[in-house]
């Protein structure tokens, strides 16, 4: 995952799969798009950074449903880089959205939440370690 410092706030920062079985979908997105993995130690298994072929840059991640992960729908998930976490959380309530997941800890790169917009979309928001 990218620190979201480079994007700044409001920026696309992230995408992730989450998913039951993240080698299948490694596996069909490096046949279908090209993407090729890169495994990512996650403590007795691997998620995977999905990197393109041309450049080698990651883009993407595809993630199991474990862990910190395991209250999540399977989908597209993006990572939208916010200042401060806990009053984006605030506004997402006092509009009529809701928190489905978090805030959780990304370790030194920062904390993250799970929304859910008063339309149903889904979306995360990234809040990167100062």
């Amino acid at each position: 995952m990218s620190d979201g410092n480079e994007a700044g706030v409001g920026s696309i920062s992230w995408f992730d799969l989450t998913v039951g079985d993240a080698e299948r979908l490694r596996d069909f997105y490096g046949r279908v798009v090209g993407w090729r993995p890169t495994e990512v130690d996650m403590g007795g298994y691997s998620d995977f950074n999905m990197n393109a072929p041309e450049t080698g840059r990651t883009v993407a991640g595809i993630c199991h449903a474990r862990n910190t992960n395991s209250d999540l729908p399977s989908q597209w998930l993006i990572y939208i880089t916010v200042s401060d976490l806990d009053d984006s959380m605030e506004g997402c309530r006092e509009l009529g959205g809701r928190v489905l997941a978090g805030p959780k800890s990304l370790g030194n790169m920062g904390r993250y939440c799970v929304i859910e917009d008063p339309e149903g979309a889904v979306a995360a928001l990234f809040e990167p370690t100062s």
